[in-house]
C-alpha cells in the first residue's frame, strides 16, 4: 500500500512539472504571433499607401478625361495588359515604341509612383520612348532630362504607338536625342563642337537650342558634322523632296520672326523627323517629340539627309 501511495504521489509530481514548463512557453508562442501580425498589418498600409498615390496622379487630371464612370481603372488595367503582351511582338518586328499622352500636363517622375519627384510634364499628343513597364504600379519607364523616369500607364493617360524603324544609324542618333527630352531650351546654347569638330569648352547637355540639339545628336549617333547655326547646317546634306521626307531627315522651317526676310535669313528652326508626322526637336521650352502642326508645316523650307 505505502509503495502505491508513493508512486502517485511520484506521479502527481511529474505531471505538475509539465504544466509549469508548458505555462511558461506559452507567452512566447503568443509574442510571436502578434509580431507576424503586426507586420502582416504595416504590409498592408504601404500597399494601400501606393493605391491612394496612383489615385492621386489620376485625380490630376479628372477634368481632361472624357470617362468618369466607374469601372474605367478596370478597363485600364485590362489594356495595359492587353498592350504589354503586344510590346513583346513589337519589339520583334521593325518597330519603335513610344509612350503618347492623352491629356495636358502629365508628370513625368523619378519613380512609378506619385510619391517620386516630378522632373517635368509632358503635354496632350507628346510622346516619350518607352523603355518597359513597372510590373507592380503598371508605369512605364522612359528616359528624360538623361535619367530613368517614369509616367502613368493609365490608359486614361497615356497609350502606346509604333512607328517604322529607320537603319542602325538613324536609330542610333534618335536614341541618343530622345535621351534628352525635356531638357530645358536655351537659345545661343554653347554648341558641341565647332562645326568642324574641335569641342568647345562650356558645352552641357543640360541646355540645347534646335540646331545644337541636332549637331549633338548627329555627332555622336552618325559621326556627322552640322554647323552651329540652322542657316549654315541648311546648306549641308543632300536635299529630297517632301514626298520623300524619312525617319532620321532634318527639316528645316521658317518663323513668324523671320517669314519676310529673304534667302537663308528666312531659316529659323530645325527638327529631325521620326515618321508618322512626328518631329523630335526643341523649341522655347524643353525638348520634345510631338506632331507637326499646320502652321509649322506652313513654314517648311527644306528637308535635308545626311543619312542614307
Amino acid at each position: 500500500m505505502k509503495k502505491i501511495t508513493r508512486f502517485l504521489f511520484y506521479l502527481i509530481c511529474i505531471v505538475s512539472i509539465i504544466s509549469i514548463v508548458g505555462c511558461v512557453n506559452l507567452p512566447d508562442n503568443d509574442a510571436n504571433g502578434i509580431g507576424k501580425d503586426k507586420d502582416n498589418s504595416t504590409g498592408g498600409n504601404i500597399e494601400n499607401n501606393d493605391t491612394e498615390n496612383n489615385n492621386a496622379e489620376s485625380s490630376n487630371h479628372e477634368d481632361n478625361t472624357d470617362n468618369g464612370e466607374e469601372g474605367s481603372e478596370t478597363v485600364s488595367k485590362e489594356t495595359e495588359t492587353d498592350e504589354s503582351g503586344e510590346n513583346e511582338n513589337v519589339e520583334e518586328k521593325n518597330k519603335a515604341v513610344y509612350v503618347r499622352c492623352k491629356v495636358d500636363g502629365l508628370n513625368v517622375r523619378t519613380g512609378p509612383s506619385t510619391n517620386y519627384k516630378s522632373l517635368g510634364f509632358i503635354n496632350k499628343n507628346d510622346m516619350v520612348v518607352y523603355d518597359g513597364q513597372d510590373n507592380e504600379s503598371g508605369w512605364y519607364k522612359t528616359l528624360y532630362c538623361g535619367k530613368e523616369a517614369y509616367v502613368s500607364g493609365k490608359s486614361d493617360y497615356t497609350e502606346l504607338v509604333e512607328i517604322e524603324k529607320g537603319n542602325e544609324t538613324v536609330e542610333r542618333v534618335i536614341e541618343i536625342g530622345a535621351k534628352y527630352l525635356g531638357t530645358e531650351y536655351v537659345y545661343g546654347a554653347t554648341r558641341l563642337h565647332n562645326g568642324k569638330g574641335k569641342l568647345l569648352s562650356g558645352f552641357t547637355t543640360s541646355a540645347f537650342d534646335c540646331s545644337s540639339y541636332v549637331q549633338y545628336m548627329y555627332y555622336y549617333g552618325a559621326n556627322v558634322l552640322l554647323d552651329v547655326t540652322t542657316r549654315t547646317q541648311y546648306v549641308q546634306g543632300e536635299e529630297v523632296e517632301v514626298d520623300s521626307l524619312k525617319r532620321g531627315d532634318l527639316m528645316y522651317f521658317t518663323n513668324e520672326s523671320r517669314y519676310n526676310n529673304t534667302g537663308i535669313e528666312r531659316v529659323g528652326h530645325v527638327a529631325l523627323y521620326l515618321g508618322d508626322n512626328y518631329i523630335l526637336h526643341t523649341a522655347s521650352d524643353y525638348a520634345v517629340i510631338e506632331p507637326i502642326s499646320k502652321t509649322r508645316w506652313s513654314y517648311l523650307m527644306s528637308v535635308r539627309r545626311h543619312i542614307d
